[in-house]
């Protein structure tokens, strides 16, 4: 077999396109060990298999059976008017464009921002702000136990990177759109994020991993997040990857006393994803939710895995996450509130819904408590079932047609999660989008 396609699961494949990486020119001298470290990591680690308690409902061996490709060059231009039909793509504010993993400054707008506030690429904030950004990068995500992150470490390339200083209010939203043109099997892209929100800041990023065309690519996404102390960030995560992608997202959020956090993750592309959601809440006071809704059908596995970790007392966090699921397709849930022991006053909820709208549709939840305070308030819960026959016969007691009695109730399924969103804009159109998708779904005319 040439060396070029060789097997994902083989080390040389690795480390001969790591190579590149140690004779690349001007990049900060602090960037090559943590590379390393996370090329050892991976090695160390491999992929999850079936026989990780954390992954048993989620088998990964499509992703290691394909070529390991790094996409090194975006490989493809495009042009502005291709993305007027993406998501967000009438939303006010700066954006930044990627293209199979690499900056597009001609697609890019960045305007409208407070004082002192920086928007760009990563690759260009490590040329000019490599001081500020070895401070950060690398400082939230862990790779101890995830491989794809450890990954991601050894092998990005470039990625969104925004820091809002102290008390700066940047009032429009700002894009991270990540476009996929590859058609190459084994297409591998890195995308890394660094948000960087400081004390009594306010910020609102949309993200978005959408296809031109690409096919059998590989998406390993990692995100960091800092909040600093009374700052308040939304973040709203749309997958819409093409139907044979595997997309994989690790979010590591650190967030401090008083500041309030809203994160969203919406899944509905993809032949398989899995969003890796760790947070810590840092500081007293502070509040938190994250919320999530995948739609998924034919063979489709949507899978989201989080901890929540409750460091400091007087915290609340509150998890939704609901899941539609068509054909074969099948909905994964696990979620883990972990309070320690200084936590004292933890607020914490945890729900979990699922909707099947086929026989052959599934889903495997395990919310989970691990609580070391005693005086805390933590409730958790989960639910797999079919629509409710006497909530659809109600309906057409009052005049609704059978199958628009399912649409209704599908859609106000749905929008639980919608209307969390407190971006008005993208609230909305999140709603079309989703609506839309929805109305392409035989199993609601059955």
């Amino acid at each position: 077999m040439a060396k070029d396609i060789q097997p994902v699961n083989s080390p040389d494949a690795y480390l001969e396109k790591f190579n590149r990486f140690e004779h690349e020119i001007g990049q900060p001298k602090w960037l090559l060990p943590m590379r390393k470290a996370g090329l050892a990591r991976f090695i160390e680690v491999g992929m999850p298999t079936l026989n990780h308690e954390d992954w048993r409902f989620t088998n990964t061996a499509a992703i290691a059976s394909i070529p390991f490709n790094p996409s090194f060059d975006s490989g493809a231009s495009i042009q502005a008017e291709e993305l007027n039909g993406l998501v967000f793509a009438k939303q006010p504010g700066s954006r930044l464009v990627f293209v199979n993993g690499h900056f597009a400054p001609k697609l890019s707008l960045v305007r409208n921002l407070t004082e002192g506030a920086k928007v760009g690429s990563l690759a260009g904030a490590l040329a000019t702000d490599s001081g500020f950004l070895a401070k950060h990068l690398g400082k939230y995500a862990t790779t101890a136990d995830n491989g794809f992150s450890a990954l991601n470490q050894a092998f990005f390339l470039d990625g969104g990177f925004v820091h809002v200083p102290a008390g700066q209010v940047v009032e429009e939203p700002i894009q991270f759109i990540y476009v996929s043109t590859a058609g190459q099997v084994g297409a591998t892209i890195h995308p890394r994020n660094l948000v960087i929100a400081e004390a009594n800041s306010s910020v609102t990023i949309l993200e978005s991993y959408v296809t031109l065309g690409g096919a059998g690519y590989f998406t390993n996404a990692v995100t960091e997040l800092f909040v600093g102390d009374n700052a308040r960030l939304e973040f709203v995560k749309f997958q819409d990857e093409a139907t044979d992608a595997f997309h994989m997202a690790s979010f590591h959020g650190e967030f401090g006393r008083a500041s309030n956090v809203n994160v969203h993750s919406f899944a509905l592309g993809a032949k398989l994803s899995r969003n890796n959601i760790r947070t810590k809440l840092a500081g007293e006071g502070l509040e938190c939710v994250l919320n999530g809704l995948y739609l998924t059908r034919g063979e489709q596995l949507a899978d989201h895995h989080m901890i929540v970790e409750h460091a400091q007392a007087n915290c609340a966090s509150h998890e939704y996450f609901n899941g539609i699921l068509d054909d074969k397709s099948k909905g994964v849930f696990h979620g883990r509130i972990l309070v320690r022991e200084v936590a004292q006053k933890t607020d914490a909820k945890q729900t979990n819904k699922n909707l099947l709208l086929s026989d052959n549709a599934t889903a495997d939840t395990k919310p989970q408590l691990e609580i070391y305070a005693d005086d805390v308030k933590c409730t958790h819960g989960a639910t797999i079932g079919q629509l409710n026959k006497e909530s659809i016969f109600y309906l057409q007691t009052r005049g609704i047609g059978p199958e628009a009695a399912r649409r209704m109730l599908v859609h106000a399924f749905a929008g639980e999660i919608i209307e969390r969103i407190q971006q008005e804009s993208a609230r909305e159109e999140l709603d079309k989008v989703v609506w839309d998708r929805l109305e392409g779904h035989p199993g609601l005319a059955q």
